[in-house]
């Protein structure tokens, strides 16, 4: 088994204005972490927020501990969100078998000493996305379904951004210290997600794109409201947006997303919505 890991640093708005392409693809791109047998992670400074990705095809994958928790475990101080983009997988959790299927999540909490990761079929492996943050308490091991998802249907198609938002891991539906997860699903014909755009000062956030079809791309557009950068992106690949950052995207085409969240508060509202006439 392989396990890799990098570290992000943050950086100040200020400086973020002077980056170039290849600096801010290397700061806040996260890209070819889905690996087959590899767990592979990005530790970032924002919110000590940890994305990472699983694929396990030939083998069982443990998730271990890194050197930057210092932590004799991986959740010894920190809660997971899981959600399989592939095919059918299993997540071991002390003992205890989830069956996760395509679009399915799981929340594991504080404490857990071991976990694992399993495809049902070598064929069809599932493709574990995952997101992990700080917790200061043990909440309960929770799999969700689409089903048990807090559904909102925002846009429309004249405006190119008819989507249905998908809140997996959120406030009602599992109790969580501060992550939340979501999937946001864009409808054929629609390809702009959060528009109008925001940020939330006391949050930040992790998009990840998949379902991208071959030859086609996101742009997706970062910077405080007033001073945006885009950053083109292909499919399984994900973006560390900090609080003082926007995060919207227009595609070439539909596409499904998800976001992944931290910080001082659960409350998914909190945000400060820029006009659309204002950006620049």
């Amino acid at each position: 088994m392989i396990m890799n890991y990098t570290i992000r640093y943050a950086t100040h708005p200020r400086d973020f204005t002077s980056y170039d392409t290849a600096r801010i693809r290397e700061e806040f791109l996260v890209s070819d972490f889905l690996r087959v047998d590899e767990i592979n992670l990005v530790y970032s400074m924002y919110d000590r927020y940890i994305v990472g990705g699983a694929v396990p095809v030939n083998n069982k994958l443990k998730l271990d501990t890194i050197d930057p928790i210092k932590a004799d475990f991986f959740l010894h101080r920190r809660e997971l969100g899981v959600i399989n983009v592939g095919g059918s997988g299993k997540i071991y959790v002390d003992g205890k078998v989830y069956e996760i299927k395509n679009k399915e999540a799981m929340y594991v909490g504080l404490g857990n000493k071991l976990v694992e990761f399993e495809s049902k079929d070598s064929k069809n492996p599932a493709y574990f996305y995952f997101n992990s943050a700080p917790a200061h308490r043990a909440y309960p091991d929770k799999h969700v379904t689409l089903d048990d998802a807090q559904k909102a249907d925002m846009g429309s198609l004249e405006t190119s951004n008819a989507r249905t938002i998908n809140k997996l891991i959120v406030n009602g539906v599992v109790e969580t210290c501060q992550l939340q997860m979501g999937m946001t699903i864009l409808k054929p014909g629609s390809v702009w997600n959060t528009m109008p755009p925001h940020v939330h000062s006391r949050r930040m956030e992790a998009y990840f794109y998949f379902e991208v079809p071959e030859n086609q791309a996101i742009c997706h557009f970062m910077g405080q409201p007033t001073e945006t950068r885009p950053i083109w992106m292909k499919n399984h690949e994900a973006v560390l947006s900090p609080s003082w950052s926007i995060h919207a995207a227009a595609g070439t085409s539909n596409y499904i997303f998800i976001w992944g969240m931290a910080g001082e508060n659960l409350d998914y509202g909190d945000m400060d919505i820029a006009k659309i006439s204002d950006i620049k």
